[in-house]
């Protein structure tokens, strides 16, 4: 489409599509599935916005569109009355819809920054940014390792940081009193923020030993202190502690199960075969002592073992090996989740059993012992289209595929086994395409682990998009087998749309 003059002395991007046909806008709309189109009522009036969306075009390239349809020309205005938008109306006669998926999605309403814009065409149905918060004024907030590195070097206030990720509910439970104390502060100290989600951080995250999100350091004059760990905090909180900053206090350790009182037969790698030999029905559950589920089935257990205690006929007994302690018992039984219950007769090891959580079930199964149902093939058992790779093989089988997303997940996550079956779908649909892998990790494996970290996944399931085996980003799109497909198939419609041009070209 023809750009006004003064258009190409703004050095507009080549990258924002110029629209005036109902037909092309149709076309764009069938083909791109996360549009930004920016409605002026003429030319002058698109000029701030433009320069702008140049420079968020450039930033979302492959990854979202922005169109520009100017309402004062002629042939626009048709089409600007067909879509109902009038930008006269407007303050600053510019209107910005999002259009997703082939439909009109939202009216764009957060912060006009290139940052916030950028954040916004990523994950289009995402939470706006914190600074985008007019509470959060008073919160430094931290893009890029440079700026942090700057920010300790020249401020002399005592500093509070908070490294979190967008997604943790635990840091937006937290951001209102850190933000209300940021403001009740300011002159005396300075608290700052820093989503340091992204696999770039990972130096940093190395360095302020940041394992889990809020990560919140302590500074003085550039040098880091000591971690504030009281996640409840409200804004007197963080007030009083910044009068006196001290460590975290050590926590006092758990009492071991086995050192509790209870019924349960604790057994460890030295009298377990024995034991075993003796009695001629006995559950064990392999357990950790860090293990949510386990600490979940603890009572229910322990109920079982009592009531089994004092039955007069009792079918069996219940005992507990803590498989972090007794290492030989846990390789030996191939012990790989918690917890495990294993059901042993006669001295012999018989079943594995997946499903017995509370009192009734276990009781009742020792009653009738049966064979528990098959287990479910792991996902990569399995015969689908996504690739399973590990870390020896992993850098050179992406090398082969223009396009691949790897999905990195751990068998027990919830969140994972949700997404699972639609990643599978979206790997189905391109099967024939030589060029797109779907392709997973499985972090929870030992071999994996180097990789998983290495790749920035602190967090299950993770998705990464890799071009010829180099990363480029993180999916943060939609988990569902649309959400999959769409993103894929965009880049597969920008690789058809070069071969296009360079043979019009030709």
């Amino acid at each position: 489409a023809f750009l006004p003059a003064f258009v190409y002395s703004l050095k507009v991007s080549p990258l924002i599509e110029k629209i005036s046909d109902h037909k092309d806008f149709k076309k764009l709309l069938r083909t791109r599935n996360n549009v930004l189109v920016l409605y002026s009522k003429s030319a002058a009036a698109a000029e701030s916005s433009l320069r702008l969306l140049s420079s968020v075009a450039q930033e979302v390239k492959g990854r979202g569109t922005i169109s520009w349809i100017d309402c004062g020309d002629t042939e626009s205005r048709k089409l600007c009355k067909k879509m109902k938008v009038d930008p006269n109306s407007k303050e600053k006669g510019v209107e910005l819809l999002h259009y997703k998926d082939g439909a009109f999605h939202t009216e764009y309403n957060r912060a006009v920054t290139l940052k916030s814009l950028v954040a916004f065409l990523k994950d289009p149905e995402g939470a706006p940014l914190w600074e985008e918060d007019p509470e959060a004024k008073d919160v430094v907030h931290v893009d890029s390792e440079k700026e942090l590195r700057r920010l300790l070097k020249k401020e002399d206030k005592p500093l509070l940081m908070m490294f979190y990720a967008p997604w943790c509910g635990v840091c937006k439970r937290m951001m209102p009193s850190y933000q209300q104390a940021a403001t009740e502060l300011k002159g005396k100290y300075v608290l700052a923020g820093m989503n340091v989600y992204s696999a770039e951080f990972e130096r940093i995250k190395e360095e302020y030993n940041v394992r889990g999100y809020p990560t919140i350091c302590y500074f003085e004059k550039g040098k880091f202190l000591f971690h504030f760990e009281n996640y409840g905090a409200t804004a007197a909180d963080i007030a009083e502690w910044l009068k006196n900053p001290q460590a975290p206090q050590p926590q006092a350790p758990e009492t071991p199960w086995a050192d509790e009182e209870n019924v349960v037969y604790h057994l460890t790698d030295e009298d377990f075969d024995k034991f075993i030999k003796d009695h001629s029905s006995v559950l064990v559950m392999f357990h950790a002592p860090w293990c949510g589920h386990c600490k979940k089935m603890k009572p229910e257990y322990e109920k079982a073992a009592e009531f089994l205690h004092v039955a007069s006929d009792s079918p069996g007994v219940l005992a507990a090996v803590d498989a972090t302690v007794n290492k030989a018992l846990a390789e030996r039984y191939r012990i790989s989740g918690f917890p495990t219950l294993k059901y042993f007769k006669d001295g012999e090891e018989k079943y594995t059993l997946p499903h017995l959580r509370t009192k009734k079930k276990i009781i009742d199964w020792l009653l009738n012992p049966e064979a528990p149902p098959p287990p479910e093939p792991a996902w990569e058992e399995k015969q689908t289209s996504v690739i399973h790779l590990a870390g020896e093989d992993f850098r050179e089988s992406l090398k082969k595929k223009k396009h691949t997303l790897v999905m990195f997940y751990a068998p027990w996550c919830p969140h994972c086994k949700n997404a699972i079956p639609h990643f599978t779908t979206a790997a189905e649909v391109f099967k024939e395409d030589r060029k797109i892998a779907y392709a997973a990790v499985d972090c929870a494996k030992e071999q994996n682990h180097d990789l998983c970290k290495q790749e920035g996944v602190d967090g299950y399931p993770t998705f990464n998009y890799y071009n010829y085996g180099k990363f480029v980003e993180k999916y943060t799109g939609e988990r569902g087998e649309s959400g999959f497909t769409s993103f894929m198939r965009t880049l597969r419609e920008r690789d058809h749309e070069r071969v296009g041009k360079k043979k019009d070209e030709l």
